[in-house]
Order: C-alpha cells, then structure tokens, then sequence
C-alpha cells in the first residue's frame, strides 16, 4: 500500500452486540467503582504515634520533638556521626540530618493517637470519663492554635464484651467533647482495636451513624481505622480471608489498617524474643492486608519495635539501627507507615523515609518525565507505573523529604500533573504507553 493510502477497516460484528456486552457488564462496573474507587489521594503519614490517655498534654507533640532533638545531640550531634551509625552514604548524610532535625523542629509528629486502650488499661470510670473529655478539649485547642499533628485522634477499647460499652461511652464523650469546642477536625482519625469479626466492623458504623444524626453531622463523615492483632481478623473458619469482609462491612468508613505486631504475635504462639514486625507470621498478615486493601482506598499501616532507644549510647546506637532498617524494611514492601511508641524513635523514622525518597528520586523523575514526554530511555513504563512513580513523589514531598521545586526542575511537572497520574482513571491503566 502506497504512502498516504487510507487502511480499509472492515468489522464482522453488530453495534448491538457491544451495546449488550455494555449492558450485560453495568452492575460489574458499578460494583467495581463502589468497591474499588482507589487511592483517596489525600496525604498519608508516616507514622502513627500512641500516647497513653493519662499522659497526653497539651504539649506532647512538641515535647516529642525537644526529646528527639536532645536525643540526638547527645548520641548523633553531626550528619557524619548519625550517618555512620544507620550507614548512610556520604551524598545522603548531610540532606537527611539535616531534614531529620527540621522536621523535628517544624512538625516532630504527624498523626497521634490518644490511647485509652493496651497503652491506657482498665480504670474508674469516672477517671477514663475526665480522660476521653480531656483529650477533645486539648486536641480541639491544638488545631485552634496551629498546634496539632496534622491528624490526631483516640484509639478506644474494642467492641468485646468485657469492655464494649466502656469503649462506647469514652467515643462518645471524645466527639461530643470536639462538637462542643466547635467541630471535627479535620484531621480526625478513630482506631478500632482488636477486631475479629466484620459484624464489630458493621457495630462500629452504626455507633458513628447514630452520632452523627444525633449531632447534625455530614452522614458519613466520620471514618476510622481497623487494627488488626488477632489471627481470627486474616483467616476466617471458613477459610476466607476475614479482613477483606471487614473493609466491605465499614461501608467505606474504613480509612486504614493497622498491624499489631505484639498482640498477632502472641495470638499465633510467637515467643517474645521475637515478636517483631520482620518476623514470617507478620509478613504473611501484612501481605494479606495489603492485597485486601489494594484498590479500596484503605491504607496499610506496619506495626512497632518495643525496642526503646534509651541509655547509653551505644545501645541508643544499637535500637536506631534496628528501627531504621525495620522502617526500610516495611517502605520497600510499600507499607509507608507504622507505629513509633518513643521519642526516640522518630529521628530514625524521619531519617529512613528521607532517605528512602531521595536516594531514588532522581531515577523516578527521570522516569516520569520521560513517560510525560513519550521520549527515550532504557526502560518503557506503563500508565500503571507512571501512577506508582507519581505516588512516590507526592509521598515524598508530603513528609518534607522532597522539595516541590527540585522535582519541578527534574521532572517538568507541577503537583497538580503528579496528582493526575497518581490517580489516572479506572480504563487508564490498562492503556499501554508504548
């Protein structure tokens, strides 16, 4: 066929059998947009912080922050010496130290949790009543004033028997404690612990709908996460996988779920000594979690190290190494947050994050900005990992380890072009960039 020559397209089928095909497969789409609308696209942290309900002040967050930057003056007071503890390269130690200390300055924790659950135990009940109306008043005050994480919220008792009421009665005091100060937040987030079935998922919702009509509030609006710390919330009896059927349950309240490391540790017979969220039992409840979750928008969260990094230093030294690789550890399987249960703990979860984002950054700008272009490289990307490429991005900004305008510089686009390849339309990826 000559040049120019326009290709005869011929067809064997009706209009009408695509239009069947169409009508055939709407409750399929319709199914697949109610049960998978993806990402939410808003910013997840890094990690999660629990501070008993008795010991929660006004100050905490910026308390956390004074202890971490004194604990690394006293056992890391240089790049050099903290990169030589966590074996950073000499290009990375100076850019993460230095972050690591801003972000300890600027914003030390960025989501906490209010624990009146294994971090509180039982108490009076008038004593845990003060409590729960305590944390609202202060965390009602922390975002007036500029002071709070960017989300913060209680984890409350389950909704077992032995304690379902008295974990009801201190949700409803903490948000009608934040009504009366004027609202919720925000950055508001509820964890539920220690689920085993969907129907305490399905109780869960009722108790917040039932809120929500008493006070007036968007149907809806208030969501939360799901812990998972019992074998019972992976495997069901019947053999299927039960944290699948708890995320449908929330009716898209779920917002995430949270790994507990020491409570599914010893659900399973795991030995102290090594309940660890690097351990083989951990890894398969993770795994399963997040294949549930994928596509739902609910996010994974890892658990924690008890490990604490206290004392001499070099057992400080000792616990950081161990905290930072577990972090690296979970970020490389795409669980990018977990739980720090010290002060100590969030110079190294700042310093692995950092540096997970910015010693892969230049290869994922160069990347995107090539599947932007449709132009040259080695390597022929996908819609699908232009999305991935894209999240990495944004994630890495969101948490201060990236900077908008070097990702500007290398990549040509702005956040609003990230965003919309971290979060093309359903039919999108399935289109080849070739």
């Amino acid at each position: 066929m000559g040049q120019g020559q326009q290709e005869k397209v011929a067809t064997s089928l009706a209009g009408a059998v695509s239009e069947e095909i169409s009508a055939s497969l709407a409750p399929v789409d319709a199914e697949l947009e109610r049960r998978y609308p993806g990402d939410p696209g808003t910013r997840q942290p890094v990690h999660t912080v629990y501070v008993p309900g008795d010991v929660f002040a006004a100050d905490t967050v910026r308390s956390w922050g004074d202890q971490a930057l004194a604990l690394l003056d006293e056992h890391a007071p240089d790049a050099a010496s903290f990169a030589a503890v966590l074996g950073l390269s000499d290009e990375l130690a100076e850019p993460v130290y230095a972050r690591v200390r801003a972000k300890l300055e600027r914003e030390p924790i960025e989501d906490l949790r209010v624990d009146f659950e294994d971090g509180y135990g039982p108490r009076p009940d008038a004593e845990e009543d003060e409590a729960a109306a305590r944390a609202a008043r202060l965390i009602a005050q922390a975002y007036e004033n500029g002071t709070a994480a960017p989300y913060m919220g209680i984890r409350m008792k389950c909704m077992e028997a032995p304690v379902r009421d008295r974990g009801i009665r201190t949700l409803d005091i903490f948000l009608t404690g934040l009504m009366e100060a004027g609202g919720l937040p925000d950055g508001l987030v509820l964890t539920l612990p220690k689920v085993t079935y969907s129907e305490q998922v399905t109780a869960m919702v009722r108790l917040l709908e039932e809120f929500e009509k008493a006070r007036g509030v968007e149907p809806g609006r208030i969501g939360f996460e799901i812990q998972i710390e019992t074998s019972q919330s992976i495997l069901a009896t019947d053999g299927t996988a039960t944290v699948a059927r708890m995320i449908q349950a929330a009716e898209g309240r779920a917002t995430g779920l949270h790994y507990g490391t020491f409570d599914y540790s010893a659900c399973l017979g795991v030995s102290a000594a090594y309940q660890a969220s690097d351990h083989p039992a951990a890894d398969h409840a993770k795994a399963i979690m997040q294949v549930a979750a994928a596509g739902t928008g609910v996010r994974v969260s890892d658990g924690s190290t008890n490990v604490l990094p206290v004392g001499p230093t070099a057992k400080v030294h000792d616990a950081w190494r161990l905290h930072y690789g577990l972090t690296r550890r979970a970020l490389g399987r795409a669980y990018y947050q977990g739980w720090d249960m010290h002060p100590g703990h969030i110079p190294t979860r700042y310093a692995a994050v950092f540096a997970f984002y910015r010693e892969g950054f230049e290869q994922a700008a160069a990347r995107l900005a090539r599947y932007a272009g449709r132009f040259g490289g080695d390597v022929m990307d996908e819609p699908a990992t232009a999305k991935a490429l894209s999240g990495y991005l944004l994630r890495g900004l969101d948490c201060g380890a990236l900077d908008i305008a070097e990702v500007a510089r290398l990549t040509g686009l702005t956040r609003a072009d990230l965003e919309g390849f971290a979060a093309p339309r359903r039919g999108d990826l399935t289109v080849s960039a070739k």
